[in-house]
């Protein structure tokens, strides 16, 4: 069947959320704080799992706030994406480093894609990348990293990590990027892929076919998909919100305003869902994790 996208511009003004702010959420040990929070991820028990650039790099929480772990030790220069995949393992994305990592939930490092000592890999490299951002599962357990700053590709792994291919390049045109900055997957397989600086999400299929492409609600720093809504919601890093767009691309409702009180956001960097609607948004410059609850 053939796939159609709309592609319309969508407006920037919508309906607020309805979503308020679980203030103080993340319960921190006393003089403990988080760094730049780079990434939040949530896993099949709905814990949160948060990257940031402090002395705690990964630490872990139940829904309620309350820590879990700590893990101190993490072999990353910088953190940037975080996701779980659907075995439980957690993969970092160390974005100085230019590397992948595939982690235990205790902290035990299952696998390593990235150039010996660190190196920068170039565009077409098959086992390094230069300032990678993000990652994104597919049901066959291959997985795609968005490789990033400098490259600007969507690199395509098995599951065990051997490269299958890629596409991309650095422009404006259609599967061209400025700064590819997160991948999700919808219930149908097709990759929604977060083109930063050229402000849209441009949609392809698993073989890299352009699909389509979303522009008019902002920049797209950080997506999430809810399976159960059928919609994508965007962290907006230049607009300092939270943007939900329906599958047409067309903004159905915004959360937030620039600001460093409880529900206004600066940076906000990565999104993530949990089962019950809940929102996570990472901020880069707040130092936070944001929990909204409808």
């Amino acid at each position: 069947m053939k796939l159609l996208l709309i592609l319309l511009p969508v407006l920037l003004r919508a309906q607020p959320l309805p979503y308020h702010p679980v203030e103080n959420w993340a319960k921190l040990p006393a003089g403990w704080n988080f760094g730049e929070c780079s990434g939040v991820a949530l896993d099949r028990n709905d814990n949160v799992w948060v990257f940031n650039r402090g002395p705690h790099p990964v630490i872990e929480f139940d829904s309620t706030g309350k820590m879990l772990q700590a893990w101190n030790d993490v072999p990353v220069k910088s953190a940037h994406g975080i996701r779980v995949d659907p075995e439980g393992n957690i993969w970092l994305i160390d974005v100085a480093g230019h590397k992948v990592l595939k982690m235990s939930p205790q902290g035990r490092v299952l696998m390593v894609i990235g150039a010996v000592g660190d190196a920068a890999g170039t565009q077409t490299s098959k086992d390094a990348f230069n300032r990678p951002t993000n990652v994104a599962f597919a049901p066959s357990g291959n997985f795609f990293i968005t490789d990033g700053y400098v490259n600007s590709r969507v690199a395509e792994f098995t599951k065990g990590g051997q490269y299958v291919k890629q596409w991309g390049a650095k422009g404006t045109g259609d599967s061209e990027f400025n700064i590819v900055h997160d991948v999700v997957l919808d219930s149908r397989g097709r990759l929604y892929v977060a083109d930063r600086e050229n402000m849209r999400i441009q949609i392809c299929d698993q073989e890299g076919k352009f699909l389509g492409k979303w522009t008019g609600f902002g920049a797209a720093w950080g997506l999430a998909y809810a399976a159960s809504e059928n919609a994508i919601y965007v962290a907006d890093g230049r607009n300092d919100r939270v943007v939900k767009l329906n599958m047409e691309g067309q903004v159905i409702g915004t959360l937030g305003e620039h600001g460093t009180t409880p529900g206004k956001f600066h940076y906000p960097h990565s999104i993530a869902l949990d089962r019950t609607g809940a929102i996570y948004v990472a901020e880069v410059r707040n130092w936070r994790v944001q929990k909204f609850v409808k």
